[in-house]
């Protein structure tokens, strides 16, 4: 069994200071794989560069709207370069976030719009976080119909009105641990009307640890197995049956060997 870890952020700590521990314990378990995502320009270049040295690993960057106040002109040309770089597979995670807003709701919806022209232009998937701003999220992704080969919405756990919106516009989700928090049914009966032709997964590592360690220890790649269970089980699906679906699907998204 082999999986992808489509959405780890493997230049954080405390994972970025145990790196080979924390993917010789993620080859152990099937996960040989994985896409690092990069939130601001320092921490892209770090994405690359990982990306450049390690076996199976993948770079997406981008500016998470945490950070939409603090990018300019340069840090777009700087995204451009980057993210034309061939080891980068992926513009983001971009987005929207109204739930903290640590950026004013201006800059936001800036960069956004920002980094989807340039993920066009690169012809290179978008990966995409919404928090608290689902319908003008979309409103935005809409602007780009036609011009962007691929999006995900990431870390999803949308509720069946949205879900069914997702799906109708022909997007990919990608589920992470919250799929096995005990209070979670909303999320799992959205996963349970998805197509599994367009679902992914990911640890949104170090956080969002799933159950059983949910709150005992930081996330990290390998225990990707976990949500992976429980989809295979809402999927009907046994785990091994589940993961070569997940699998292609991730690999042809990103375009990996």
């Amino acid at each position: 069994m082999e999986l992808v870890d489509t959405h780890a952020h493997l230049t954080y700590e405390p994972l970025a200071g145990q790196l080979e521990q924390v993917l010789s314990r993620s080859r152990l378990v099937g996960v040989r794989r994985w896409i690092t995502v990069g939130t601001s320009p320092e921490d892209n270049e770090r994405a690359v560069e990982l990306a450049c040295r390690i076996e199976g690993l993948r770079a997406a960057v981008g500016y998470h709207p945490h950070y939409a106040d603090e990018i300019g002109e340069a840090e777009l040309q700087m995204l451009r370069r980057t993210a034309a770089h061939p080891r980068a597979a992926a513009v983001g995670e971009t987005g929207l976030d109204y739930y903290y807003h640590h950026s004013q709701a201006d800059n936001q919806r800036r960069i956004f719009r920002a980094q989807l022209e340039i993920a066009a232009e690169l012809q290179k998937p978008a990966v995409i976080h919404i928090r608290e701003a689902f319908e003008e999220a979309m409103s935005i992704l809409e602007e780009y119909r036609g011009r962007l080969p691929k999006v995900v919405i990431h870390c999803y756990s949308g509720n069946l009105e949205q879900t069914a919106e997702v799906e109708r516009r022909g997007y990919f989700v990608s589920f992470t641990g919250i799929i096995t928090f005990k209070k979670a049914e909303e999320a799992r009966r959205a996963a349970a009307r998805f197509p599994l032709e367009r679902v992914m997964i990911e640890t949104d590592c170090p956080y969002l640890s799933p159950e059983p360690v949910r709150k005992i220890q930081p996330n990290e790649p390998a225990l990707l197995i976990h949500t992976a269970a429980k989809l295979a089980e809402i999927y009907g699906l046994s785990l091994d049956q589940f993961a070569r679906r997940v699998t292609a699907t991730s690999m042809e998204f990103f375009g990996l060997e």
